[in-house]
């Protein structure tokens, strides 16, 4: 499967971890675990050859089935069933056969000859792959991912990033890997599909390595934890349950904190002593000796683990603005005969709190994009109130530069601020040295959130459009935004699946996609955030 030996990873200068020995067998499920920016989805790039190590080596057998928080397609132009196809090679071969069959009808007598002989080697690969049981495999697993299909048969670039991500989910599971390493891969599902992957993990027999923030997931599948200890630059192996692991991950930590109490009383009592002796010439020596016996104690054990550091996240002081800072007008979308909505009014006025909320597909996240000025509606207008200031926070991050580093992307987004004043705001969102040097595509996804969300901060906006903010963020960093959601004063339109950040927004209005339904918020549309 994969064994990794004395494995090195950095992050520029920074070590991220050193000397880590682990293998995945057949059989394991791994939970992968550690605070946003340790490592993880560096670790998993390079367990998967998408990435160098530093030092050590990394060896496969097998096939692999990688997701990555952010799935790159080259050829956006192929349909969503294509590319889950591809996974067994069952795409080309059914293109092939469809020509095939299309020479046999249409060809010359020596041309549907041919094509015959064609048509048969070609079926045979196809029967080989798996043929019509593993179509109906796919489209079982896709059903599942809540993915019919009319969006199977659309191009991949009219699909929403929350599609594309659920065709890239459905590709892995439906390629059926040896080992599979999934990188938050409840992101963007519904709660029936969150359930149904649940049981489909649970059940796989292959090595698993997987990184999520869903602890009923963790608690179902995984036999084996991986903790990254940052503060270490090493890696923990438990091999135990999700609950077991929880328990002794206490009592280790309290272990490490007797252990310091004492090594630091028995030190500082050398000091003591020593400082008593320097002052005699005769006894120099010996105190010296008794100084760095204090100082080898102290190395000896851990330190005391200092609470690990959460970014700061506080949206801004919302500008001055007119009542109505943003409104639309009759605003509709299609692609190609496709029709996501239409004729849609919404106003926001100044400190209005909207949540948007409809089915994966329904055009959530394009009304954003459009509210944001980045897509045009086919119809309609979008009109900008006195004094509006918008602030845009995208699920895929696209409003990041990849090939800019994390302080040019600060310094575009705040260019009213020094140079100091765009470092502290960094600070606060946990990048300091070396890291805000980085380009941003090296990031992992919880620290390109934290970049995004630093943009937003220093932006003044008086308009919020947050597109699901606690996407790949850990426990601590979630509270920090949904802390952020329950003081901000301006407006804010917010599209989530997350039931704690809709409970932190306390919205006055829904507005229900496709349909365009606005209505009074109520706890009668609650059970449609994790069916969004």
């Amino acid at each position: 499967m994969i064994t990794v030996s004395n494995l090195e990873l950095r992050a520029g200068a920074r070590v991220l971890m050193d000397e880590v020995n682990f293998r995945v067998d057949k059989g394991d499920k791994i939970g992968l675990v550690g605070r946003n920016g340790a490592g993880k989805t560096t670790l998993t790039k390079v367990l998967a050859g998408f990435a160098l190590p530093a030092a050590g080596d990394v060896s496969r057998s097998g096939t692999i089935g990688y997701l990555p928080q952010d799935p790159v397609v080259e050829d956006m132009e192929q349909t969503a069933r294509s590319r889950i196809l591809s996974a067994r090679e069952l795409d080309q071969v059914t293109e092939k056969m469809r020509r095939a069959e299309q020479d046999m009808a249409q060809g010359t007598d020596a041309q549907r000859s041919k094509a015959m002989d064609r048509y048969a080697k070609l079926e045979a690969r196809f029967t080989a792959a798996g043929g019509y049981a593993a179509e109906s495999e796919a489209a079982t697993i896709c059903a599942n991912l809540a993915l019919p299909d009319r969006v199977l048969s659309q191009p991949l670039h009219t699909l929403s990033g929350g599609q594309r991500r659920r065709v890239e989910l459905a590709r892995i599971l439906f390629g059926n890997a040896d080992t599979m390493l999934l990188d938050e891969p409840t992101n963007h599902l519904d709660h029936d599909s969150i359930v149904w992957l649940r049981d489909f993990l649970k059940s796989y027999s292959g090595g698993l390595l997987v990184i999520s923030h869903d602890v009923a997931l963790m608690e179902m599948t995984v036999n084996k934890v991986l903790y990254l200890d940052a503060m270490r630059q090493t890696i923990d192996v438990y091999n135990m349950n999700w609950k077991n692991y929880q328990s002794q991950r206490e009592q280790d930590q309290a272990r490490r904190k007797r252990e310091f109490a004492n090594a630091q009383k028995k030190a500082s009592a050398l000091v003591d002593q020593a400082n008593k002796m320097r002052a005699k010439a005769t006894k120099a020596v010996a105190a010296q000796n008794m100084l760095k016996r204090a100082e080898r104690l102290m190395r000896g054990v851990e330190g005391e683990r200092s609470q690990d550091k959460v970014a700061a996240i506080r949206f801004p002081e919302p500008s001055p603005c007119g009542k109505t800072p943003l409104r639309a007008s009759h605003l509709s979308k299609s692609y190609g005969s496709l029709e996501i909505f239409a004729g849609l009014d919404l106003a926001i006025d100044r400190g209005s709190r909207v949540v948007i909320l409809g089915f994966n597909g329904a055009g959530k996240t394009t009304l954003l994009r459009m509210l944001a000025g980045i897509e045009d509606s086919d119809t309609g207008q979008i009109e900008p109130g006195h004094g509006l200031k918008l602030g845009y926070y995208a699920q895929e991050h696209e409003t990041l530069d990849g090939d800019r580093s994390v302080l040019e992307n600060m310094r575009t987004a705040a260019p009213q601020l020094g140079d100091t004043e765009v470092r502290n705001v960094l600070g606060s969102f946990l990048f300091s040295g070396d890291d805000v040097d980085k380009p941003a595509r090296v990031l992992s996804g919880g620290e390109k959130t934290r970049l995004a969300l630093a943009t937003l901060v220093a932006s003044s906006a008086n308009v919020l459009l947050l597109d699901e903010p606690t996407n790949n963020l850990d426990p601590a960093s979630r509270e920090e935004i949904l802390n952020a959601l329950r003081t901000y004063e301006g407006a804010v339109v917010l599209v989530t699946h997350d039931e704690g950040a809709v409970e932190a927004l306390d919205p006055e209005r829904v507005v229900v996609l496709p349909d365009g339904v606005e209505d009074l918020w109520s706890t009668e549309y609650q059970e449609l955030i994790t069916l969004a």
